[in-house]
């Protein structure tokens, strides 16, 4: 083989060094988008939660037009869905699909009186660890999901 030919062969492939240069390229880069989009899925379901618990509130006032008073905790929020046995005015159901179960998989928790709104009901999610009372919980007494 003459020295021109192992020129044009060598010059066709790519070195080990060139090669393991842009997999750390790559890497850094895939690095810096994660962080980026690493908390957003969270932020998602919070924002879900919160829109879904506006969603029942408003159901709840409904329910509360029709019949002149709120469910009670026992009735609980399927008393949107189906007429509870003592409620006069009843016009529902109030939503039109099944109450579902929050971002993270667990029920809504509904209580009349509410801990948060004393004179009025409390709905909401107990967030990401499932635990009712710590501050991941998300319910119609915050703020931000009214």
């Amino acid at each position: 083989m003459n020295t021109m030919n192992r020129r044009a062969l060598a010059s066709r492939g790519f070195t080990l060094i060139e090669l393991m240069l842009v997999l750390v390229i790559l890497a850094v880069l895939a690095t810096i988008v994660m962080r980026n989009f690493a908390g957003q899925s969270e932020k998602a379901r919070v924002t879900t939660a919160k829109a879904q618990i506006t969603n029942i509130a408003g159901a709840l006032d409904s329910f509360e037009v029709d019949c002149g008073r709120f469910p009670t905790t026992e009735e609980g929020l399927v008393a949107l869905m189906e007429q509870p046995g003592n409620s006069k005015g009843w016009a529902g159901p109030y939503l039109k699909q099944k109450i579902g179960n929050d971002p993270w998989g667990h029920p809504y928790i509904y209580k009349n009186p509410g801990q948060h709104n004393v004179k009025h009901f409390d709905v909401y999610s107990a967030g990401a660890d499932g635990a009712e009372g710590t501050e991941d919980d998300v319910g119609n007494w915050n703020d931000e999901s009214k």
